[in-house]
């Protein structure tokens, strides 16, 4: 999603690069393009102003103009207010052992229905014991979708009636947890195409009553400076606790996501990354600041890799066979998209070029390739003549020639690592070097 902040804010500072000395007039300069950067990312007006400003004072109090590094500097700088704007330290609702009752709220599209779901799952894996409760009166539609939630992620849904009265709902919920405790409700409240004033009155009334030990505000990333206005009609007539942002996987301007935190005031616990049930993360503002200055987000790689059950290859990288290359492919899907793994690889993400990501149509053709084949051509590919490779193609979907590309970049990489080996052997210094 801030793939072109990032690529314009590292472009301003790059132009330091490589001079020991710069001006005050060159350091403004650079403020002056990173403030541009974030307008068009559809950074709120007052935001971005606040930011240049926090960032050219202390940038001119630590003596940068006199720095041997003024690009790296600055680039410290810009990293310590992008992570003060997005909330400092990471933070997350207040959890008690019982009696946790959290409202949804948002507008009809932001995500809120999924989101909930995806907020039973997440802590349903960490061993609490969800309820959902579908609290739409006037939406149907919207109750089934929990429901159908609900069953494939195996929480339970409690479904009101249309035009259900607030108190007929608190005692119904209260008598469902007579008999299924439950130490974590999450209420699906009711969401419309706009606010209105109808939606408000509903929503406070139904506060009032149920009295919620959380109110999350569900933003979605992709609406621009309109969240924003959302954000603060919702905190002001509602009451809001804490932020959920949907849809940072998009490829919107994201400004409004950046933005959020500091128009509301409220912190931002969870981010949806993806439509997958599993596509829920706390929010961490320090990773999401790496991220967006091309600083990778190594700690969420490693948290991914973990949760995916990564295993490193068993054998020499030199030896390795197409075999074990579709092992390690199908353990690194569990972690989420290549493209979104080589962005939080360090120092990747800046090599790579502006809009680069990786065709997921071209990895799943290149699997089909490798399982067309027997067991032992996987091992030993040296033995794939002509009238084999035909076959392959035919069984996989693919050419002939995507099946000898394939099989000359992976002799090709087994080749640079056993020279990669025997340098290392040598005493150079090589990719095998501890």
């Amino acid at each position: 999603m801030f793939e072109s902040l990032s690529q314009r804010i590292r472009a301003a500072v790059d132009k330091l690069r490589g001079r020991g000395r710069i001006t005050e007039a060159d350091l403004k300069a650079t403020l002056r393009e990173i403030r541009m950067s974030l307008l068009e990312a559809d950074v709120n007006f007052e935001v971005a102003k606040n930011f240049v400003n926090k960032v050219q004072e202390k940038t001119l109090g630590q003596a940068v103009l006199e720095s041997l590094t003024p690009a790296e500097q600055i680039l410290s700088v810009v990293y310590e207010e992008l992570v003060e704007m997005l909330g400092g330290e990471a933070k997350q609702p207040l959890l008690k052992n019982e009696g946790n009752l959290w409202f949804m709220v948002g507008l009809q599209g932001s995500g809120k229905t999924t989101t909930s779901g995806k907020l039973a799952h997440f802590y349903k894996s960490k061993g609490r014991r969800p309820l959902l409760v579908a609290a739409d009166t006037q939406r149907p539609a919207a109750r089934e979708q929990l429901r159908i939630l609900g069953e494939k992620i195996g929480v339970p849904v409690l479904e009101v009636a249309d035009g259900e009265r607030p108190e007929t709902t608190r005692a119904r919920l209260q008598q469902h947890l007579t008999f299924d405790y439950r130490d974590l409700v999450i209420v699906d409240t009711a969401g419309r195409l706009q606010i209105d004033q109808a939606l408000m009155d509903e929503l406070a009334q139904l506060k009032q009553v149920m009295g919620p030990s959380e109110t999350l505000l569900v933003v979605d990333s992709m609406t621009g400076q309109e969240a924003l206005n959302v954000s603060k009609a919702f905190d002001e007539r509602i009451g809001v606790t804490g932020l959920i942002l949907t849809k940072l996987d998009g490829d919107a301007r994201g400004g409004a996501a950046l933005s959020a935190r500091y128009v509301t005031g409220k912190p931002i616990y969870f981010a949806g990354v993806s439509e997958k049930v599993e596509g829920l993360e706390p929010f961490y503002p320090d990773r999401l600041a790496q991220r967006i200055l091309g600083m990778g987000d190594l700690q969420t790689l490693l948290e991914k890799a973990r949760q995916a059950e990564l295993e490193a290859p068993q054998k020499d990288l030199k030896e390795i066979t197409l075999e074990d290359l579709i092992t390690q492919m199908r353990q690194m899907r569990k972690m989420g998209s290549f493209t979104e793994i080589l962005g939080m690889i360090p120092g990747i993400s800046r090599m790579l070029p502006p809009g680069f990501s990786v065709d997921e149509k071209q990895v799943n053709r290149m699997e089909a390739i490798v399982l067309s084949m027997t067991p032992k051509e996987r091992r030993d590919p040296r033995i794939l003549n002509a009238s084999r490779r035909k076959r392959i193609a035919a069984g996989s979907g693919t050419t002939v020639q995507e099946v000898n590309r394939l099989i000359k970049t992976f002799e090709d990489t087994k080749q640079m690592l056993k020279t990669l080996a025997k340098q290392q052997a040598r005493g150079g210094r090589g990719l095998f070097r501890r």
